[in-house]
């Protein structure tokens, strides 16, 4: 068994909390931008400008490529499941996202007309995916994050 501090030690662990980290500490201020108010909730929200899951995902993918080879199996198996997750975050994600808004939309119309109680209604969370520009950015955030650790570490 290694030493647990052998992680830190590591480009690709390194890549990874970087691409995660600076994604969501990112979001910060184009949230500001987008709204004209801080939202801190952005820190730990999925959704928003960049996408983190890109971001963290490509950084893994990168390093990866860049510590094991870029015809590691490994590194195949990467792309793939990055492939995957960005797939996700702009279809499937973004799509729940879109639909959450119309039942919220629906149910504050129910509100509205004295039909339910609106101290019954929680709204459902309509920033859940992302724009495929946002997973590009983070893409790109990712991949850059990713150069740079490696250069300092190797």
């Amino acid at each position: 068994m290694g030493n647990p501090f052998d992680f830190f030690k590591s480009p690709i662990a390194i890549s990874a909390m970087l691409g995660w980290i600076m994604a969501q500490v990112i979001k910060l201020p184009t949230g500001y931008l987008r709204t004209k108010k801080w939202d801190w909730s952005l820190l730990f929200n999925a959704g928003g400008m960049p996408s983190s899951h890109s971001a963290l995902m490509s950084a893994v993918s990168t390093a990866i490529g860049l510590t094991l080879g870029w015809d590691s199996p490994l590194f195949i198996f990467a792309v793939s499941s990055t492939g995957i997750v960005i797939y996700d975050a702009t279809g499937v994600r973004r799509q729940a996202g879109f639909h959450a808004e119309r039942i919220n939309h629906i149910l504050r119309s129910i509100v509205s007309e004295h039909k339910i109680d609106a101290a019954n209604m929680d709204e459902l969370r309509e920033i859940i995916g992302h724009s495929p520009a946002e997973a590009v950015v983070g893409m790109l955030l990712g991949i850059t994050i990713a150069i740079v650790v490696w250069k300092l570490m190797v």
